[in-house]
């Protein structure tokens, strides 16, 4: 105990309130009918003085936001956070107050209680400030995005979201020693705002299966393939009780993502972001991280069933054997082509070129389109319902492609299904660039400088949506390992990704929903 003099309780007697100092804190004494109370003097909404505040009975208001607090029980009546409170004593007409820490094991708990409390308010202040208290405390901060993830897996009806697979990017910029203290902990805040706005500030639990089957990856497929939730999710319990992981666990889960052409390449960007997750965070998040990976597998659009994509399949199975006669390997033939005419070609290359080759064409492809990206029709009203196409469509060919890399890396025999869909997003987003458009202003002549300022960028990124902060970090990352990875490709890539995160974008098009909608409905 940690007990300090700190008042003349005469004085505290005439003024009712009074306003002391020990061991560096403003502490407000606050004289009620129930008794002498010690508390804060900052609200911990804000840090506004609560002495200017308002005291009826044993509840003390902020006047500033209207926080109350009641005095005797400590709990917070409005508001999203607890006020500190210290014992007193009376002693010889002194006041004494203790001002001792609680042990770290227990304000640990209840940084991690208020971190759950403020994930449902959906409360973005108090997600960071409880972050802070944790780096304060001496522990580990990413506590919090555990906590968080922990706390949504069950909650998320649809599975992995943003939230999720922009996760380990905003993790690297908080283990970057490099960066300042802020800097590290708005990190953080990103992941953790994310996840308490996708699940919605909903007290719905959408409950997993506990029956754990014997891992086998080839019922795990079908298992994703037949939408059967139960069954996949109780083959990877079963994965995941093994005493040694299966050695062909990760390979499934790149194989379920690339199964088909799906979500818009989302699946396997979901399940690279997925296992990088837990890569970081360890095995504390293994469960409600591949949980809500496999539920978003079972629940992903097959987009290889449009007409536009229907050829993936039998060109996913003909690879081998493609009768297409081979085109030159160069990225140019790819700029303004369809989809279906994307895969012929790059079938057909298949038969002649390594994987490897291919990829680093189809980088530059999808690099130069979204260097070339028509931004004016993105912000136009006019476009049709079937063209709502934006910045994130050709930003996803790239994480799609880094992600890739860990795929292939897993396991080799992916490289087909990579490449097919790689070229399914280069022909669907081939309609909407401007082949004419000037882009010398976006090169990229020193490329740790651009890493440097992108990063400073990304911190300050100001995006009222975290969708679109997410795209940011996931593009910048994806983008700086596709040029380590792609070197040749490396000038555009990053002259694209540079185009992408200086570009002003926006969050909503109501006149064009509102245009588009009056279509609809009179075409009903």
């Amino acid at each position: 105990m940690a007990w300090i003099d700190v008042a003349d309780e005469a004085a505290v007697t005439a003024a009712g309130r009074l306003v002391v100092r020990a061991d560096g804190r403003q502490i407000l004494l606050s004289l009620t009918e129930h008794g002498l109370f010690a508390t804060a003097n900052r609200c911990p909404h804000e840090g506004y003085p609560l002495s200017e505040g308002t005291l009826q009975g044993c509840t003390l208001t902020c006047n500033w936001h209207n926080w109350k607090f009641d005095l005797e029980s400590g709990e917070t009546l409005v508001g999203g956070d607890r006020l500190p409170r210290f014992p007193v004593r009376l002693e010889a007409g002194r006041v004494w107050v203790d001002v001792t820490r609680p042990p770290v094991a227990e304000e640990r708990a209840k940084i991690l209680d208020g971190l759950a409390h403020a994930l449902d308010d959906r409360d973005q202040q108090r997600l960071v400030r409880e972050t802070a208290r944790l780096g304060r405390l001496g522990t580990d901060p990413a506590d919090a995005v555990r906590v968080a993830l922990a706390w949504a897996y069950e909650r998320l009806e649809y599975g992995t979201t943003h939230a999720f697979a922009a996760a380990p990017d905003w993790l690297r910029l908080a283990d970057d020693a490099g960066l300042s203290a802020d800097a590290r902990l708005m990190a953080l805040g990103e992941i953790l705002g994310h996840v308490a706005d996708d699940v919605g500030g909903t007290d719905a639990r959408f409950r997993f299966t506990s029956e754990h089957v014997s891992w086998d990856a080839a019922a795990f497929l079908a298992a994703i393939e037949q939408e059967d939730e139960n069954a996949a999710a109780g083959l990877l319990r079963g994965a995941l009780a093994a005493s040694e992981p299966p050695i062909d666990f990760a390979a499934a889960l790149f194989a379920a993502g690339l199964a088909h052409y799906a979500d818009f390449g989302h699946s396997l960007i979901y399940v690279a972001q997925a296992l990088r997750l837990i890569e970081r965070l360890g095995s504390d998040v293994t469960e409600p991280v591949l949980l809500s990976l496999v539920r978003s597998l079972v629940y992903a659009r097959r987009e290889d069933l449009l007409p536009e994509f229907r050829d993936y399949r039998a060109r996913l199975d003909a690879w081998w054997a493609s009768s297409d006669i081979a085109r030159p390997l160069d990225p140019v033939i790819l700029r303004r082509i369809s989809a279906k005419q994307a895969m012929a070609i790059v079938a057909g290359w298949g038969a002649t070129h390594a994987p490897e080759a291919i990829f680093a064409v189809l980088v530059e492809a999808a690099a130069w389109q979204l260097l070339h990206a028509d931004a004016p029709f993105f912000d136009s009203p006019d476009q049709k319902l079937s063209d709502n196409i934006g910045w994130l469509d050709f930003t996803h060919a790239l994480t799609f492609a880094a992600a890739g890399l860990d795929a292939v890396h897993a396991d080799r025999a992916l490289w087909p299904a990579l490449l097919l869909q790689l070229a399914c997003f280069i022909g669907r987003n081939s309609g909407y660039v401007d082949a004419e458009l000037a882009t010398d202003a976006w090169r990229v002549g020193d490329r740790q400088a651009f890493r440097a300022s992108a990063i400073q960028a990304l911190v300050r990124h100001g995006q009222g949506r975290f969708i679109l902060s997410a795209h940011l970090a996931k593009t910048l990352f994806a983008s700086l390992e596709l040029a380590e990875a792609v070197p040749d490709a490396a000038p555009t890539v990053l002259a694209a990704t540079r185009r992408f995160l200086e570009a002003p974008i926006r969050a909503r098009h109501p006149l064009r929903t509102a245009r588009q909608m009056l279509v609809f409905v009179a075409e009903e």
